[in-house]
Formats: structure tokens, sequence, C-alpha cells
């Protein structure tokens, strides 16, 4: 489970740290960004503008091959049919035509040759078919044929034209088409013929050979008599069941139930009136019953009128019935008296078929197929000579191209986003770039991880000296920190002798030092500052002091300590510079004095820090190192490699020094995740101060 954890906030910190990153280059993604926009800007606005139109077509598949006996055949779908059609529209066949009617050839040749020649046809097509784009809208038979050109106008010229040499080639395909086949029909048409004329031959030879009379051929003549005679008794029989169904319906019906059947089953003129009337009559008795009684004349007369009325309906529904059963009757006998003709007609056809009639039959049954055969020829050679000349177009033009009112080409948009996330792209793969080969000291975990080092103070960027900026600058709390670290450092004693050491050159120490004397001082703290760099002192112009007298007159000249340290303004803090440095003094703070003097200054103060000099080819802060209590190397962010910092730890630890923890100086507080820091300790300080008025005030 631990181990789980462990590997989770792992991967969490290895995430964090490609954000420190980008936030820590912030500057370099913001730059490389805003320039590789700006550039896509450029070149988009400075590139030539084109304009788009667009024709829109519908395409359909050829018809099959010409079918003599079926005129409509349904072609299976062909899922290459509109790919093949881009290709044809964008083939040489099609734009050769374009170029030769709209003379492209001399526009573009004036357009884009000085000399204003015509373009050669292979210059024109190249052009031509770099312009051109053909789409199919997705799940139907339509395609796009889309141009593209610095004109609208001629975008749209060109677009239409395609569209039109298209249609126009695809017609006279099909018209070439269609005359092969009428050729081909014609062919056979004559061959037709020629069989049909043989036939004949053979029907009249084998007519007169079999002595096959007039009336013996009238055979066929009876074969469609029986033909006829067959739909006869179906259409008598199908008529007498209809009626014998109309009957069987109202028989067995009486009264209420006769009358309400008969105007479903049958329609009667008669009855209806009839049925209309008792229905008025009806409603005229209810009112006059309501209006007069019973006994009433009018009540009287209205009764004696319904009652003849339903006699009059009773008598009409019995005429019916009857009327109905007659028909049946008449419809059972026509359709009994066709039967018993068919079956005579069948018998005598069966009698009339004799065996040395059926060559004759079969020649006969052979003419007329082949004469239906030429007719069908005939009249298919007649619609394909009425398609040749009206054919079916194979292409119709939906839309016809139309000058574009505003450029495709550049997308502005749409490349000034690109141009963003290239520049994004671009501006963070240079900041991990240039992170990687940055090996200086970023974080404190760089401190904690490559130095083995605790970090005891995280100073800001752009701190000056304290006294400048007074007691209440918020700086003044990371060195407080400081103090408190160090503290802790030394297992809580306070006081001792300190030597802050740097790597390399302007990494900060010497304002560190000060800022940490001046906040011990007002702590309470007596403090020296030492400036024991002897070649490049910087202690003194802070203090704004001569170090013509100092240091180096207590060790080569044995003046008392006591005259060189000077009293600063800051209560508390007192000051020994440097003094003059002679050619002599090389190796100067490797003497016993210098030992016997920091014993001394360690009794008189609370706290004796020593500016050294650069520790890396300079043997002063060496020796200084070996002779005090305890080293704070200074390391500032992100100046120098993190082996130089190291090399000085391993120089110091060699010499017999104690480095007691690392000063990580001129952090930019708005990088990585010292902001969150700073921010907050803000807001602390902010409330803080209040609280402490209202305590100062309940105190008076």
């Amino acid at each position: 489970m631990e181990t789980a954890e462990e590997s989770r906030e792992q991967e969490g910190l290895h995430f964090l740290d490609y954000w420190r990153v980008i936030r820590s280059r912030k500057e370099i993604v913001l730059a490389v960004s805003i320039l590789v926009v700006l550039t896509g800007a450029a070149i988009t606005f400075t590139l030539p503008k084109t304009y788009m139109s667009e024709a829109r077509i519908l395409v359909r598949p050829d018809a099959l091959d010409v079918n003599v006996f079926e005129r409509q055949i349904v072609p299976a779908y062909n899922p290459f049919f509109l790919r093949t059609q881009y290709q044809v529209i964008q083939s040489r066949t099609i734009l050769y035509e374009v170029i030769k009617n709209l003379d492209l050839t001399r526009v573009w040749g004036k357009k884009y040759r000085e000399d204003g020649q015509p373009l050669t046809l292979q210059e024109t097509y190249t052009i031509l078919a770099g312009s051109v784009a053909v789409e199919q809208f997705r799940d139907t038979s339509l395609i796009s044929i889309k141009v593209y050109r610095d004109d609208p106008q001629e975008a749209a010229r060109i677009a239409n034209e395609v569209a039109y040499v298209y249609r126009d080639y695809r017609l006279s395909m099909k018209r070439k088409e269609i005359k092969r086949a009428i050729d081909a029909l014609k062919n056979e048409l004559e061959k037709q013929r020629d069989v049909v004329n043989r036939v004949e031959d053979e029907v009249e030879r084998l007519r007169k050979q079999l002595g096959v009379s007039t009336l013996a051929r009238g055979v066929r003549l009876d074969k469609l008599r029986l033909q006829q005679l067959e739909a006869d008794r179906i259409a008598a029989r199908v008529d007498m069941l209809v009626r014998k169904s109309r009957l069987e319906q109202l028989e067995g019906l009486t009264g209420e139930d006769l009358m309400n059947a008969s105007a479903y089953v049958v329609r009667d003129d008669a009855i209806t009136a009839i049925r209309q009337n008792l229905i008025d009559t009806e409603v005229s008795l209810k009112l006059a019953r309501a209006n007069y009684g019973e006994n009433h004349p009018q009540v009287q007369r209205l009764l004696a009128g319904r009652a003849e009325l339903k006699r009059q309906l009773e008598a009409a529904l019995e005429g019916l019935q009857k009327g109905l059963r007659a028909d049946y009757e008449v419809a059972r006998q026509k359709y009994e008296a066709l039967d018993a003709e068919l079956r005579a007609a069948k018998e005598m056809d069966i009698e009339a078929e004799r065996e040395r009639f059926l060559p004759f039959e079969r020649a006969q049954r052979n003419l007329d197929v082949q004469r239906s055969i030429l007719d069908a020829l005939r009249a298919r050679v007649a619609q394909e000579g009425i398609e040749f000349h009206v054919p079916r177009t194979p292409v119709e033009i939906v839309d016809e191209g139309e000058p574009g009112r505003f450029p495709v080409k550049p997308n502005y948009y749409l490349n000034l986003i690109i141009s963003l996330v290239l520049g994004l792209g671009a501006g963070i793969g240079l900041a991990y770039f240039i992170e990687y080969l940055d090996t200086s000291v970023k974080t404190v975990e760089d401190v904690e991880r490559y130095l083995g080092l605790p970090v005891l103070g995280i100073i800001p960027q752009k701190v000056r000296p304290l006294h400048e900026e007074g007691p209440d600058s918020p700086h003044a709390e990371a060195y407080r920190v400081l103090r408190t670290n160090l503290q802790f450092a030394n297992r809580g004693v306070s006081g001792g002798a300190y030597a802050f050491v740097s790597g390399g050159v302007g990494e900060g120490k010497s304002t560190t030092l000060f800022n940490l004397a001046y906040v011990c001082a007002q702590l309470g703290d007596r403090v020296l500052m030492v400036e024991s760099d002897l070649r490049r002192p910087v202690l003194h112009k802070i203090l704004d002091t001569s170090h013509q007298f100092g240091l180096t007159n207590v060790l080569m000249r044995d003046v008392p300590v006591e005259e060189t340290i000077k009293p600063t303004s800051i209560v508390n803090l007192h000051f020994l510079p440097s003094g003059r440095l002679p050619r002599t003094s090389l190796g100067l703070l490797d003497s016993q004095k210098m030992r016997e003097l920091i014993k001394n200054l360690k009794m008189r103060y609370d706290l004796v820090l020593f500016d050294s000099p650069p520790i890396m080819g300079v043997s002063d802060a060496s020796i200084l190192a070996s002779e005090v209590d305890g080293v704070l190397l200074v390391v500032q962010y992100r100046k120098y490699p993190r082996i130089m910092t190291l090399r000085a730890k391993k120089i110091i630890e060699n010499v017999g020094g104690r480095v007691v923890g690392v000063v990580l100086n001129n952090i930019n507080i708005m990088r990585d995740d010292y902001y969150y820091y700073y921010h907050s300790y803000g807001h602390y300080q902010a409330e803080e101060e209040p609280a402490e008025k209202a305590v100062a005030d309940i105190e008076t």
C-alpha cells in the first residue's frame, strides 16, 4: 500500500516537474508563440487570395446493353462508378476540351508570361488540373466540381464549363453506344426476315404436301374459339357466384333486418326513396304527437301514411328477393350452357387433331415464333431510333457555379490557429530543450537531490540591503527564516562564527550576509560582519564606508582589533573592513593570528559572519571555511551548473569545513513553486499587522 502511494506521489511530482519547466520558461514559450503567430499572420496576409466556385451535377449510370425483349432492366449497384467518374471529369479528354472552349492557353499566357505568348497545352492542363477538385456528396449520386482561382468570375466560368463538357461527353458516348446497338439490331433484323421467309416457305410446302384444306387450316381458329369460350365460361361462373352470394345474404331475413341488409347488398333507388320517406314520416309523426296528441287528425293521417309506406317497402323488398333469385337462375343457366358448349368444342378439337397434321402444326408454331421475334426486333429498332434522337441524359446540372463572394484561401482563422498551436509547440519544445541544457540549481529539490544539503533560506530576487528597504520590508522575513533555520541546524545553539561561501562570482553572498546580520541585530544579537574577501571587498560599499583600515592591519601590523571595528547606524551591528591588501598578503588568512582573531571575536559577539571570496580557484575561502564553526553555501538560482556547486561543497569538506546548509539566492518568486510561499506569507503578514496594532492599543 505504501509502495503504491509512493509511486503515485512520484508520478504526480514528475508531472509537476514538466509543468514547472513550462511555467519557469513562460517568457520563451510566449515569445516563440508570438513570433510564430506574427510570422504566420504575415505570410497569410501576403498570400494571394483564392476564390472557389462550385457546380453540382447529378450523375446516373448508363443503361445496360440493348435488350430486345425486355426494355427496362435495373442495373446492379456499382460502388466504383462514381469514383471512376471523378477521374473522367479530371481527365485530359474533358479538361483539354475546357481549355479549347475557354481559350485558356491564350488567356493564361497573358497572365503568367511576361511576353504574353500563349501557354502550351500541357502547361495549361497542369494549371487547370491543379485548380479542379471533384467530390461526392455522401450517400447521393451528386458530384461537386470545385474550381479554385484568384478570379471569382473565372472560377465560375471554368466550373460551369467543366460540367457542360462532361455532360456533352457522356451524351456523345451514349449516342455512340446507341448507334452501335441500332446497327447491330438492323443486321439481326435482316437475318430474321430471311428466317421468317424460309419458315413460311416450309409451312406452304407442308400444306400442299399434306393436303390441308382451308377448313382444316381453320383449326387454329377453333383453338382461338376454345380460348374465348373458356374465358366466357369463367366470366359466367364468376357472375353466377356473385348473384348467388347476394341472394343468400337476403334469404332468411325479414322485417327490419331485411330492410337494413338490402341497403348494403344491392343498390335499388325505389327502396332507397321509400326508406327515406318512411324516415321523414316517422320524424313528422313524433313531432305531431308531441304537439297535438294521439287522436289529432294530423297524427292519424301520418299513422296511415306510415302504414302505407311500410307495406310498399315490404312489397319492394319481396320483389327485390324475387328479382335476385331470377337473376341467379339466368346466370346459372348461362354458365351451364357455356360449359356444355366448351365441352363440345373440345371434343370437336380433339377429333380434328389428327397425326397427319402434326408436322404442319409444328411448322405453323415455328412460323409464329419467328414472326414474333421479327416483330420484337422491328419495335426495338424503332425505340432505339427514338432514344438516339431524344436520349435520356445521364448527367443533369443541378446547380451552376457562381462567383465566390469571399476568398476561401488563405483561411485566416485556421492559419492563425495553426500558427498559435505550432508556436506553442515550438515554444514548449524550446523551453524543454533549454531546460535540458540548463544544469543549474533551480529548486530546493535540486539542492537536496544533488548536493545532499538542507536549504536554510530562500531569498527572492531584487532584494536590496534591508537598511535601505526599512525594517518593515517583506523581504526581511526570508532572513528571519534563515536565522531560525541556522539556529536549528546548530541544534538550537545560537552564536558562533560562520563563513558565507559561493562557488562563483556574483551569487549574492555579501548582500545575504549583510541582511542576515541586520535581522539578527534587530532581534537583539550582537553581530560583527568581517569583510574577509580581501581581493574584491563589497560590504564596505553597502555600508558606504572606507575599507582602507581593517583586517589586514590586524593580521600584518598587530593593530588591536578594537581599533579596526567600526560601529554602524544599526544597533548591535558592527563592521570589520578588509583593509588595504598589499601584494605580500597572499595566504594571510592561513595564519595563527587569524585563528586567534576568530576565537577573540566569538567571545566579543554573539554572531560573527565572514564574507569570503568565491571558493573555486581562490585559497582564502578554503582556509576560512576550515577555521569557522560552519559554512553557509550561497547558491544563486539558475546561474552556475550544479557540478560547480557540488565541487564547491567537496572543497569545503576536503579542508575539514562543515557546510551547515545552502542559501538559495535570487529566486524568481513568480516562477516554480516559490510564488505560493511568498503569496501565502504576504497574506499572513497583512493579517498580522492589524492584530499587532490592536494589541498595542489595548496595552496603552
